[in-house]
Formats: structure tokens, sequence, C-alpha cells
């Protein structure tokens, strides 16, 4: 896995656009896992994500999946998973949370996922947001995959 780009955002609905940028280049069987602590905005991300492949913009709730660790929602276009691992007691759980039905019918946002990063595919793209004094600063890695898609999207211009 290599770095493909870094970006710098500095409020949330920047952060919601580039989680609904990011929407435009998915596809079934993708794997997006979000890193970053507590407050980070990887939910904000989630939300602007889901919302672009649902097309249903502000309308659709996009509530956090801290508590139900997973969300789903059938859209037209994909199903989108919505995991998040914090409160994973081992790894292993993440197969009782439906990961292998995601990874064959939809895309996987994962928030958390060094909580079971050796049981997710290798390629997926990973999003590394660090909080900084003006906002967030986005560091994202992937595969040869990712980085042509990207490249197509100008995601990181």
């Amino acid at each position: 896995m290599k770095s493909l780009f870094d970006t710098s955002l500095s409020s949330e609905p920047e952060m919601a656009e580039f989680g609904a940028k990011l929407a435009s280049l998915v596809q079934k069987g993708d794997v997006i896992c979000l890193f970053g602590p507590l407050g980070a905005g990887k939910t904000t991300l989630a939300r602007g994500f889901v919302r672009s492949v649902a097309s249903q913009g502000e309308d659709l709730e996009v509530p956090s999946p801290t508590f139900t660790l997973v969300q789903t929602y059938e859209t037209a276009r994909l199903t989108v998973w919505h995991f998040d691992l914090y409160r994973l007691e081992s790894p292993e759980e993440v197969y009782e949370l439906g990961v292998e039905e995601a990874l064959d019918t939809g895309v996987s946002l994962i928030e958390w996922p060094e909580r079971a990063l050796d049981l997710l595919p290798a390629e997926r793209l990973e999003i590394h947001i660090t909080p900084t004094d003006a906002g967030r600063q986005i560091r994202v890695l992937g595969d040869h995959h990712w980085a042509t898609r990207i490249e197509e999207q100008r995601l990181s211009a």
C-alpha cells in the first residue's frame, strides 16, 4: 500500500464533501478504512459518503454506528455497510457483524479498522485523519487500482 495523496480540510462541510467525492469512486466490493482518534471526523466523512451514494442529500439520516456497530444503507446504486469497530472486544467479532456479506454485496466503510485490520482485505483504501489547529490533515493510502481511480476522478485536486 502506498501513499496516494495528502490534503487538508478546514471544516465539517469540507469533510462531508470529501466523503461525497470518495463515493463517486466506489464499486461493489470496495473497502474504505477510516483511521483517526475520537472526534477526528470519521463519521462526518461517512455521512457525506452515504448521502452521496443514496442521492438523497441532507434528508437521509446517517447516525454513527458506535452503539449498533453497523448500519446498512440499501440504495439504488449500491449497498453501503457502515461499520464502527470501536467497541469490539476481539477482532473475530467483525464476522458476527456481517463483514463477509458486506464484502460480497456492497461497499464497506469501516471506522476503527485497526481493531480487526488483519481480518480485512489487503486491497482497501485507507483514509488517515489527523486533527490539527487548522482543521484536519488527510492522508490517503491504497494500491494501484485506487491510484488509477483517484487520478481519473481528480480526487486529490
